[in-house]
């Protein structure tokens, strides 16, 4: 098969391993990335099974011969005030694992499937490894809460292996959990084939965005740390120097915040409000900037999926989001909460098109080279064998 610019190689049945993902269904990042890996390494002749509440939302599109899915059911009793998710999900990861003689558990966010993979493993006698990836408020948020930080460092410790998806990352997990265990960074990526600016050029749903005016967007799950008013009010401060419309994709618990915001200022004709959306790349790429105005970002794959639609990104120069958007070269960064700053840049970009183009094609370039699944995806690979390699060598040996 043909994919990003190289050929892959499918996967001869020596090789073929046989991988359990367990990530968040939503369409926050960590789930994002991990069904996107899944994808891929089912394209590369690997077995893959997606062990998760319900159907991830980034799987919907994609029927693909090697991939499974296994719901995970808790049990109401009027004993539990919560269903007891946590360990329903160990034992279906356990059932899953040995009826499908699975090699591997690859869990996304600590907090609590690398608990749950730890009980299965347990269950199964330790026949199935375990890789942990950590994507930023499990360490930061999540994991580190007094109630829950000495569960996530043994959940972490308990892995064969374990990977952040940023430099900045790796050094908060090593500075708040000191991990046993060696922690590996490994980038996210993105399709640069389903995400690219040609994909505005005959959207049938463009209509959505507003002929002849430059457009902002703004991608996220609307919680605080996202900071989404802040977008908002960007705009208000860009519509004084240079007509423009904001995009604003996604839900949360802001968005009624946003959506007030937006009425107070007399924004309701330059704001389109569109709720969660499995068309993100169309709409990235009608877009001319992304704004990513988050008080704390792990990596920001929305702002990689934006790049690599060939939008010029203006964000908060804060976590990871320095190892990923170069300043002055794919963007701007900005001082968290400096609206005035980051209205500047974009006004900036507006009103010098040479610019705005050299800057959106440095974006796009970075994305479809630096992080795309042809360089991460090996990267995993290289982590499953490694964590494998002494299973296997005994096998042989045997």
């Amino acid at each position: 098969m043909r994919r990003f610019g190289c050929y892959y190689m499918k996967t001869s049945m020596a090789e073929k391993l046989r991988i359990g993902i367990t990530c968040y269904p939503t369409f926050g990042g960590s789930g994002v990335v991990a069904t996107e890996l899944g994808i891929q390494l089912a394209e590369l002749g690997h077995e893959v099974h997606f062990i998760s509440s319900r159907l991830p939302a980034r799987l919907r599109r994609h029927t693909l011969a090697d991939v499974s899915f296994h719901e995970v059911n808790t049990y109401n009793y009027a004993l539990f005030q919560h269903a007891p998710y946590t360990l329903a999900l160990a034992a279906k990861m356990a059932d899953v694992a040995e009826h499908f003689h699975l090699d591997l558990l690859h869990v996304h966010y600590a907090i609590p499937h690398a608990i749950s993979a730890h009980l299965a493993g347990e269950m199964l006698g330790g026949r199935v490894k375990i890789v942990t990836t950590l994507h930023g408020t499990d360490i930061t948020l999540v994991g580190n809460d007094p109630s829950l930080h000495r569960i996530t460092r043994f959940a972490i410790n308990q892995a064969n292996a374990v990977t952040t998806v940023s430099r900045w990352l790796a050094d908060q997990t090593a500075a708040q959990f000191q991990p046993e265990v060696p922690v590996t960074v490994v980038p996210n990526f993105v399709d640069p084939e389903e995400f690219h600016p040609q994909l505005g050029e005959d959207w049938a749903g463009k209509h959505y965005a507003c002929p002849g005016h430059p457009h902002l967007i703004h991608v996220s799950n609307f919680r605080p740390v996202k900071r989404a008013p802040d977008a908002v009010l960007v705009l208000a401060e860009v519509l004084k120097h240079h007509d423009a419309h904001l995009l604003m994709v996604g839900d949360g618990p802001d968005l009624p915040q946003a959506m007030q915001l937006a009425r107070e200022l007399g924004l309701n004709g330059r704001v389109t409000f569109m709720g969660n959306r499995e068309d993100v790349a169309y709409l990235l790429a009608v877009c001319d900037v992304a704004l990513l105005p988050s008080a704390s970002e792990s990596f920001g794959l929305s702002a990689l999926e934006a790049m690599a639609c060939g939008c010029a990104v203006i964000a908060s120069d804060i976590g990871g989001l320095p190892e990923l958007v170069r300043d002055g070269r794919d963007g701007y960064l900005c001082p968290v909460g400096d609206i005035i700053g980051m209205a500047g840049h974009v006004v900036d970009l507006l009103t010098n098109a040479d610019k705005l183009a050299h800057i959106k094609a440095d974006a796009r370039r970075r994305a479809e080279t630096e992080f795309s699944p042809a360089a991460m995806v090996p990267r995993y690979l290289e982590i499953y064998r490694s964590v494998l390699a002494p299973a296997q060598e005994g096998a042989h040996g045997g």
